[in-house]
Formats: C-alpha cells, structure tokens, sequence
C-alpha cells in the first residue's frame, strides 16, 4: 500500500512524507507520486511511534478491580485468583482491547509476558501491531514443572512463526524466585542458539532481593550473571533495587532495562529506578506501562512524564531527562533494544509513524513540541497511527472498536462471576 501524507509538520517543516509498504521513499516539500492512501497532515506533526517496553496485555481485563491494595495482598487475593480462571478467549479480547489502547495512544510496538501465548498472538496478528511475546515461565522450582515449561516454550517458538511479521517469540522467565537455576540455565543456551531476547522483572521488590541473598548470597543481577545469562539479548523490567555494582554487571554485559515508574509507584515498591547509576553505567533503558492491574493506563507519554520528573526530583537535577532524550528513548532507543532498527522519519527508513493533533490547546504556543509531548500532552493528541504502512487508526478511530470494547468488558465481568 502507498500513503501520501500531505503539508505534515515534521522538524519544524511542513513537507509531504510518501510511504510504500511501510518504507519512506520521499520527504519533500511537495510530493507528486500517486498514492493509494492521501492523509492530510494540516495542523499535525509528524513522530515516530511509541514503543511499550513492559507490559501484561490482558490485564487490561483487571482494570479498577484491586486497587489501593498492599502488594501481597493485591496479588493473592485479588489478581492470582482471577488469573488462574482465565480462558484463551479471555486473554484475546483482553489483548486486542489492550492493542486497540495502544494504538489510540501512539504506541506500535510492546513487549509482552502473559499466560495463553498464542491468544495474545492472534490478538497482535489481528490488530496489526508489533508484538514481542513470551509466555510466563514459572517452575515454582518443581522439576516436573519445569521440563512441562521448557517443552511448552519449544513449542510456542516453533509456533510463532506462523505469527509472523506481526508477533516475536520472546522468553518470559518472571524472576529468580519463581523460576530454577535449571529452567534459567536452559533459556540461557536456547536464547543463545537461536537469538532470542530475554524478558524478565529484575530488582523489582525487597522481598526479590532478601530472596536472592538468602537462597543465593548474592543480589538478583550478581546471580544471573553468575549463570551467565544477562548479556545483549536480555531485558530487565522494573530495577529499582539496583545498586552501583550491579549496573556496572548488567553496563558491562550489554543488557538493557525497562523503566516502569507509574506501577512502581502505584505499588508502593520502596525504592525509585536508579537513574544516574544506570546512564553511568551506560545501560541503554525505555519505558514501560505495565499491566492496567498495577497501572490502569496503557499511556507510554504519561509514563515518560513520570520518568522524567521522577529523575529530576531523586536526583536534584533539573536537567536529568530532558523532554527531547526522553521521546527519544521511548522511541529510538527502545527500538535499538527490540531490535527495529533505526526509528526516525527519513528517507529509506521504515519506521512506524503516528500523527499528532496540533489543534489542542496543550500545544499552544508550541515553542517546542517535545517539551509538550513530555510535559503537556498524552495519548489522546495521537490523531493517527501507521503501522508497517497500514493505517491503523486515523482521526481518533480504529475500525472495530466498539465490538472489542464491548468483548473484553463481556469476558471481564464474566470472569470476576466465575
């Protein structure tokens, strides 16, 4: 499919940006080639979409069902009660309406770890969107369990290729105290043999830290390192409790985090993702929602809002991620991380582009855009989103919204019944 998006502002220019199966063949003032798609761009500009480095996509099912919960709480009596009920057909409309809050929010592209792998896959496949998807690998330190979890993610990987372009197979160990040193060790050799990113909350909690000191007598990065496993295909959600020898552990294996500040701090976890310590030790990291349990919002822009004023205040330092780094690494820099290559809106590249409603008054007087994308606006000033060159969403609508809404607040209801 071609696209035409006509007198769009991008850097500060209005231009024509012309797009054939999802690469960009012309930026210029005026574009003349016939397109099978026109946009209008007047009064909107031009960005790289968003990228979603953690989340639990069919949470969305659970939004507004525990809050204001201490965590243990939260996930005894509330959330693990409810997951263990979950249906395939639940975890689809629950991830296409979490796709769907994506996509009205500007994001192309998340990073997934839920159970039911394939119904999120068909959910990805069917909303068109960028997926990497792992299944929760849990053994409880059972080994019957584990050989079961190994086999099913032989199995999952095998599948995902009919998943394709759409859907990544991606590993989903939940953390050291859910998951063996055996079951750890196999990933580790698989991930390698086959390329394959390692998705896994890190340094998360307290209680993750007096664990691992107590089981292991080292921290949480100290021993996955010691089982080899932290290296440039793994990615670390949450970090809070890191300290300075660990981010100098995961800087010097080339790992990268994801920084998830709304559910932290909605949580309660103790301790603030360490900033300074992790641009020290030059770990590249972008920005997580979570899932709508621990967040209630899918909203990448007010998460950046909250990462950049978090590391302000912790640090003391005004000028600790500045507006225009922060979009970047919610953007190129997570797609260095999830492996998209370069995310920038130029010639011969082909990245997902989302427009910008300028005509709001969270953008006047406009002196400089990223500063009211960090600051000032969230996902609703997304008009329009394009994803591998499809139109997913233009003038605020998604096709097929309302019976996706409809569904997952169907199978919410019908679930907390059961």
């Amino acid at each position: 499919m071609n696209i035409l998006i006509k007198n769009v502002l991008l850097d500060g220019v209005v231009t024509d940006i012309f797009i054939e199966n999802g690469t960009i063949l012309e930026i210029s003032p005026v574009c003349t080639r016939r397109a099978d798609k026109i946009i209008d761009g007047r009064n909107k500009a031009a960005l790289p979409s968003l990228v979603n480095g953690h989340t639990h996509a069919a949470m969305t099912l659970f939004r507004g069902f525990a809050d204001d919960m201490p965590l243990k709480a939260w996930l005894e009596e509330k959330i693990w009660v409810l997951e263990a009920k979950l249906t395939a057909d639940d975890v689809y409309w629950g991830g296409r309406l979490a796709c769907l809050e994506m996509i009205k929010n500007g994001v192309t592209v998340f990073n997934d770890m839920y159970w039911h792998w394939e119904a999120t896959a068909r959910a990805v496949r069917d909303m068109k969107i960028r997926g990497f998807i792992s299944a929760v690998f849990i053994d409880m330190f059972d080994n019957n369990k584990g050989r079961e979890q190994i086999a099913l993610n032989r199995e999952l990987y095998a599948l995902s290729k009919d998943y394709a372009p759409y859907v990544t197979f991606t590993f989903g160990p939940h953390a050291i105290y859910t998951v063996s040193r055996e079951s750890l060790e196999w990933m580790r050799d698989f991930s390698a043999e086959n390329d394959i990113l390692i998705h896994m909350h890190l340094a998360e909690t307290e209680y993750e830290s007096v664990f691992s000191q107590t089981t292991y007598g080292l921290t949480p990065t100290a021993f996955l390192d010691s089982l080899e496993i932290l290296s440039e295909r793994y990615v670390g959600c949450h970090g809070c409790m890191l300290e300075k020898k660990d981010t100098e552990i995961l800087g010097g294996r080339g790992a990268k985090l994801v920084h998830v500040p709304v559910s932290n701090l909605k949580l309660a976890v103790e301790k603030i993702f360490p900033h300074r310590l992790v641009q020290e030790a030059r770990i590249p990291y972008c920005f997580g929602t979570d899932g709508c349990a621990s967040n209630n919002h899918l909203d990448v822009l007010e998460t950046m809002k909250f990462a950049s004023l978090l590391a302000k205040f912790c640090s003391s330092d005004p000028t600790m991620l500045p507006a225009r780094q922060t979009y970047l690494m919610a953007t190129q820099t997570a797609a260095d991380i999830f492996r998209l290559g370069k995310w920038s809106i130029e010639e011969g590249l082909s990245p997902d582009i989302i427009l910008i409603d300028l005509m709001r008054p969270e953008f006047v007087p406009n002196f400089d855009l990223y500063s009211d994308m960090v600051y000032a606006a969230n996902g609703s000033a997304v008009d329009t989103v394009i994803c591998r060159g499809e139109v997913l969403m233009e003038g605020r609508v998604v096709p097929g919204e309302e019976e996706i809404m409809t569904r997952a607040g169907e199978a919410a209801h019908n679930l907390v019944k059961r």
